[in-house]
């Protein structure tokens, strides 16, 4: 029976780089990417143009077994992966400031969280995966407790805020940096106070402050981390 596929969850704040981290890693160690940060902007993104307000458990609850949330390759190469909403393309639409605050107040809601894990799980364990590589706020401490490898990234404020206007510039968003940092603490405080699975390290989590390095040296730390506990594992499983 061959080993389930190596899990690496990747927690932290908005801004610290995880998107772009994990989608390198994965790319690197020929891991399948679930960017869990996707699928709760894709689910912000339903509930919008359905005129569900986004506290409407109950309405919540009976749009989700409807929808059709799927990942697929890049069209162009070095590309981001596509997120696709039954069989619309909304890589782009699920990227703007308001579905930011959106998937961060969808979130935050126990029936959509429940309602998700699920699907979440599914996509990293497909036995197709060497191993899968995921992003989002509570990936080592709800989803995969179990996950052979815990990051969480972070960055300080005023690093992570220039990031992300950097991200919206190159976008053509009117946002101003001002707003960003203000949109960037109003999520801050919402997913770390949250009642439902907080945004926090994971006890046995390695943390990675990204303020002082590149995108590339985040990533070699990364890789070089999963290649050691993967080499390990295989050894051991060569023993049994």
């Amino acid at each position: 029976m061959s080993a389930p596929p190596f899990i690496v969850a990747i927690d932290g704040p908005a801004g610290a780089g995880k998107s772009s981290a994990s989608r390198l890693l994965a790319v690197r160690l020929g891991f399948a990417l679930v960017d869990t940060g996707a699928i709760y902007r894709t689910v912000a993104l339903a509930a919008s143009r359905q005129g569900i307000a986004f506290d409407d458990d109950a309405r919540l609850a009976r749009m989700l077994p409807a929808l059709q949330i799927r990942f697929a390759p890049p069209v162009t190469p070095g590309g981001g992966q596509q997120v696709l909403l039954g069989g619309e393309d909304v890589s782009q639409a699920i990227r703007t400031p308001p579905m930011s605050l959106g998937a961060s107040a969808v979130s935050a809601r126990p029936v959509v969280r429940a309602g998700l894990l699920e699907l979440q799980r599914r996509l990293a364990l497909a036995p197709e995966n060497r191993g899968a590589v995921m992003e989002g706020r509570d990936i080592g401490t709800v989803v995969f407790p179990d996950a052979d490898l815990k990051i969480f990234l972070t960055a300080g404020e005023g690093q992570r805020a220039q990031r992300r206007f950097a991200e919206l510039q190159q976008k053509g968003d009117p946002s101003t940096l001002d707003q960003v940092r203000e949109d960037q603490r109003r999520r801050d405080k919402n997913d770390s106070e949250r009642a439902v699975a907080p945004l926090k390290p994971a006890p046995d989590a390695r943390i990675l402050d990204s303020s002082e390095l590149d995108l590339a040296g985040v990533v070699e730390q990364l890789a070089r981390e999963v290649e050691t506990r993967l080499a390990a594992r295989e050894a051991r499983e060569a023993r049994r």
